[in-house]
């Protein structure tokens, strides 16, 4: 039996780094061998961000530190850090090297602590878990070395929530979801904390983390660990929504589930959800002669090789409010154990009429070749990445980008999420059926 995974959709984690310059002005310091962090930025990375790519600060740890311990060069590299970079946040990121041969980058880092510096590590060597794991870990030590400390305000003010949803970078359309979450739960009169992204308040935000009133984790699974821990933490009650909100039907419910949660004004919240779902479905509504005249030409089945909160929000969609149905469903994150029951449960109920029992693979290769043994006689989508992009390309059938890695694509500001999403995700299936028509 291989020990390999071919075709991979995330990477390991290491890929935390990710995170950490998704967030203003913060800068990853990283701990490993040399190549790793631009290697990790060369799976997930468009652009370089700040202080991203290739000018992330690395020890390059070689033969000399495995022999005699790395914890002096680290602690070069953080001061000339410093001195060089203008960041308001340091985190220390450890690599496959630093954390075999055991180097204690906790005693580095709290001498700066101790000095007064906001410097946060986290073990993150790759050996240890994928990013999707260690996204929560790199989070959790920021809140626990950093908000702690320079935490604003005491207690609780109403209406404010943290949110927990797409991982930076992982997610490739990260940053336009979390914008389309800021804007609904806005629209519902929620002052949010967002994190993340240009949209976010930057570092300032991170400190009100303690005082939200609820956290709402808008995810299949990585940041129940988040929500828990600020739970034990501060007392925070937290709310899990465990997929994306995609489109009227779902997003809707997102909303009304948070409002009930939060206490929001409910009139507002139905005045609210009734202006968007207008506009949403007046939408719909016109492309009904379209339908028609291609009803012959259209995608009638899909295929989604996605992570578990794309996976069920997206087949979700598809089966409920365009009628596309699922042929397979297979989830290529890892998903912990304990979480695949719950996201099964999810697609096992996928609608009243419909039912889907999702596959648990992280091998892209091996979910091709279950793809392969249908007998595809009309036209079909496959949700997932630019490894599945021959494969479509064989067989005649439409491909939605939406998982990492995502070659061939620009991202800046996209959504595929909440209403404006749902309204995405229409445009670009459809607009695949004409382009074959192009002379």
């Amino acid at each position: 039996m291989s020990n390999f995974i071919s075709h991979p959709k995330y990477t390991c984690a290491l890929g935390a780094q990710q995170t950490v310059l998704a967030i203003t002005r913060a800068v990853p310091i990283v701990h490993s061998g040399p190549g790793c962090a631009f290697k990790v930025h060369g799976l997930l990375g468009q652009g370089q961000s700040y202080v991203g790519g290739g000018s992330i600060p690395c020890t390059n740890a070689g033969s000399k530190e495995v022999v005699f311990g790395g914890v002096n060069k680290l602690d070069e590299l953080i001061r000339s850090s410093f001195k060089v970079l203008d960041g308001d946040l340091f985190v220390v990121l450890t690599g496959c090297t630093s954390d075999i041969i055991g180097d204690d980058i906790a005693s580095v880092a709290e001498r700066y602590q101790e000095e007064g510096k906001p410097v946060v590590y986290a073990e993150t060597g790759g050996f240890k878990s994928n990013n999707y794991s260690s996204h929560s870990t790199v989070v959790n030590a920021i809140i626990d070395q950093y908000v702690d400390k320079y935490r604003v305000g005491e207690g609780v003010e109403k209406g404010l929530v943290n949110v927990f949803s797409s991982i930076p970078d992982q997610d490739p359309y990260w940053e336009g979801n979390l914008e389309e979450l800021k804007r609904i739960l806005e629209g519902i009169g929620l002052k949010v904390n967002i994190l993340f992204g240009s949209r976010s308040g930057g570092l300032d935000e991170w400190k009100t983390i303690p005082n939200a009133q609820l956290n709402i984790v808008a995810d299949a699974w990585t940041g129940v660990k988040i929500a828990k821990h600020l739970e034990r933490k501060y007392g925070t009650p937290y709310l899990h929504f465990p997929y994306f909100p995609v489109g009227g039907e779902q997003t809707s419910d997102f909303l009304r589930r948070v409002a009930d949660a939060v206490g929001a004004d409910k009139k507002l919240t139905e005045q609210f959800i009734k202006k968007e779902e207008e506009r949403f479905y007046i939408y719909l509504e016109r492309m009904a002669d379209f339908i028609l005249e291609f009803k012959y030409n259209i995608p009638r089945r899909f295929y989604s090789v996605l992570d578990s909160s794309y996976a069920v929000g997206m087949s979700k969609f598809l089966v409920n409010e365009l009628g596309i149905l699922p042929s397979g469903v297979f989830i290529s994150d890892n998903t912990p154990e304990k979480f695949q029951k719950l996201v099964t449960e999810e697609l096992n109920n996928i609608s009243e009429y419909r039912s889907v029992t999702p596959v648990f693979e992280t091998d892209g290769e091996k979910i091709l070749l279950e793809i392969d043994k249908d007998d595809h006689k009309n036209r079909f989508i496959i949700l997932g990445s630019a490894w599945e992009s021959h494969y479509a390309k064989e067989h005649d059938a439409d491909l939605l980008l939406l998982n990492i890695p995502l070659t061939y694509r620009l991202v800046l500001n996209c959504t595929y999420i909440g209403y404006n999403g749902g309204l995405r995700v229409i445009e670009e299936i459809y607009n695949g059926v004409l382009s074959t028509y192009r002379t």
